[in-house]
């Protein structure tokens, strides 16, 4: 395996091929299904209007019990227009109507089009008359107008306003504001789809939020479905309190937990706001994987007035903090591609250390055997502000079971900026590494931007149990106070005594088959494997370093005054690329996402 190289072997593991000749010639053939390792979705949903017709009746509903009966009694075809500025109380269950993809039911306000965003815009609680939201971003707001139908759910506790009874199927929801009222009561969700499964379900144009201090868990529970998008929408105040409240995880959108067959979703521009997560899939009882989620151009966001000893800090109503984790989680889907995004705020202080991101297969409720993270692509995102970048890792449960694996990530061409375990409190860290049972596998890190204060990696990994097939090439990266910091364990790790041993040490005890090259690594010991580069400051080799913070981090090319010539490793990455992410694709791929 050694002799086929890295990207070959990647291959070798994912198909078992008896050659690399045979894993080339199969890659080659359908050169859109791979990105490195990593295997893309293999399908998606479709969510253009044109894909949605209602050529049935049109039937408009002006209150809560005419909708109710509009809703049981609506054929396949039909459309439901809730008036305008009207609000809808209760809770709500689409039926199983049979319907196919010729015959969907739409509900939607009564406004017309003109008065909504044009389809593939995302809507903002303007179009709810709600100008502007305290500690979110500005969203433009010319004319607070509510051209919107509120449906709200008004028991005490529980989920809804809105649920699906198993089989419910071909369901699309257009310029509505989806909410919670009763305060000072937990609300689990706010759409509940069947874990029995539940298809082609589309949310557009949506304002979905919860209360700002009352505990609103999440906003979309998938269940066990299939076909389900969230397009275009707007969701925020997704939260649990600490110490007094009823919950302790929140996110806008949560699947991975169910014994019915999952996917694909599509969660496409889309504003997500969530305490614990803005995504999570895993992390609950299941017995299949959910698999083909594209994950693309959404704005995850945590309102830095969350955060305790902030100006204007909003928090439970008893003052407590909000449970605050990460920004986005796997613990079980495959096939999962996130592009595009933009991931802002997160910070440490309760049962997490503020990393943005996490790859973690596991399961804390089951032995979940089947639970895995497998074939992720992660890629032209802006993470920023944030106490370290990513966690990837495998592991025994929380219930003492191994999952089934962690194993063919693709994270390349992605910008962490602001990386600062002092203002964000936690490590400041590039990325922890680290693996027991079953083994991590088959990663490529390439072309990422990040300039973390403490250390580049804290690895971890059993003596006898090296990762296989670790790519770490062409990365623009500081390398903090210390290169390499152990996860722990002692002489049993094999990054133990980083120091002593030295980056190149470390690489060849913790990883099997790896490449590290091509890497610019800025404040280093120079102790990386042959192949790397150095520099010493970060400000002379990038043009707007800003200190590591909101930079654009672009390789110099000569001309500025800190930065006279082009340094050696300009162009030298494969292709005439630079190291580091390509700053104008990650710009390009994010254009307008905030």
């Amino acid at each position: 395996m050694r002799n086929c190289g890295v990207h070959k072997a990647f291959f070798l593991l994912l198909f078992s091929f008896s050659s690399c000749v045979s894993i080339w010639a199969q890659a080659k053939a359908d050169p859109g299904r791979f990105d490195g390792p990593a295997e893309l979705p293999r399908q998606s949903v479709k969510t253009a209007l044109s894909d949605t017709p209602t050529p049935g009746k049109s039937i408009l509903v002006k209150n809560s019990g005419e909708l109710g009966a509009a809703i049981e009694k609506a054929a396949c075809g039909d459309t439901i227009r809730l008036q305008a500025g009207a609000e809808f109380a209760g809770n709500f269950t689409l039926p199983a109507k049979h319907c196919d993809d010729a015959h969907w039911i739409v509900l939607r306000t009564s406004a017309p089009d003109k008065d909504l965003p044009a389809e593939g815009t995302r809507i903002t609680p303007c179009y709810a008359a709600v100008a502007s939201l305290p500690g979110r971003p500005a969203y433009p707001c010319t004319s607070a107008a509510n051209v919107m139908a509120k449906i709200v759910f008004d028991k005490k506790g529980g989920s809804g306003p809105l649920s699906f009874a198993p089989g419910a199927n071909h369901y699309r929801f257009i310029g509505l504001e989806i909410t919670r009222a009763v305060p000072g009561q937990t609300v689990y969700n706010l759409v509940l789809l069947p874990g029995e499964g539940a298809d082609h379900i589309v949310f557009d144009r949506v304002w979905m939020h919860g209360t700002a201090q009352d505990e609103t868990t999440r906003g979309v529970a998938l269940g066990g479905s299939q076909f389900v998008a969230v397009v275009d929408s707007y969701l925020n105040d997704f939260h649990c309190v600490a110490v007094t409240g009823s919950c302790v995880d929140s996110q806008t959108i949560a699947g991975g937990t169910s014994s019915h067959d999952g996917g694909p979703y599509k969660i496409v521009n889309n504003f997500l706001e969530a305490a614990g997560e803005s995504l999570i899939f895993g992390g609950g009882g299941a017995t299949v994987t959910p698999g083909d989620i594209e994950i693309r151009h959404n704005h995850m966001f945590k309102p830095l007035t969350w955060r305790p000893g902030a100006a204007n800090f909003i928090g439970g109503a008893s003052g407590k903090p909000f449970i605050v984790k990460n920004l986005f989680e796997l613990k079980n889907a495959q096939r999962v591609l996130v592009e595009g995004n933009i991931m802002e705020n997160v910070w440490g202080g309760f049962s997490q250390t503020g990393f943005a991101i996490l790859l973690t297969p596991k399961n804390q409720q089951n032995h979940c055997p089947i639970c895995k993270t497998t074939d992720v692509v992660i890629r032209f995102n802006r993470i920023s502000h944030m106490a370290s970048g990513m966690q990837m890792g495998t592991g025994l449960s929380d219930a003492g079971g191994a999952s089934s694996g962690g194993e063919r990530y693709s994270i390349h061409d992605n910008i962490f900026n602001d990386i600062s375990g002092k203002d964000y409190g936690g490590f400041g860290a590039f990325a922890q590494v680290s693996s027991t049972v079953p083994t991590l596998r088959d990663i490529r890190i390439a072309h990422n931007t990040a300039f973390p204060p403490k250390t580049l990696f804290i690895l971890g990994a059993g003596v006898d149990r090296r990762i296989p097939n670790f790519e770490f090439t062409d990365n623009l990266v500081g390398v903090g106070e210390q290169e390499i910091f152990p996860t722990g364990g002692g002489p049993a790790n094999c990054a133990f005594q980083p120091r002593a041993q030295g980056p190149a040490g470390v690489v060849s005890k913790c990883f099997e088959d790896s490449a590290v090259t091509r890497n610019v690594f800025i404040a280093s010991s120079k102790g990386w494997p042959a192949g790397n580069f150095y520099a010493g400051d970060p400000s002379s080799v990038v043009e707007d370093f800003q200190g590591g913070k909101n930079g654009n981090y672009r390789v110099c090319r000569g001309g500025q005054s800190h930065c006279k010539k082009a340094p050696a490793f300009a162009g030298a990455s494969p292709g005439g690329k630079d190291p580091g992410a390509d700053v104008d694709a990650v710009n390009a791929a994010t254009a307008g996402v905030d």
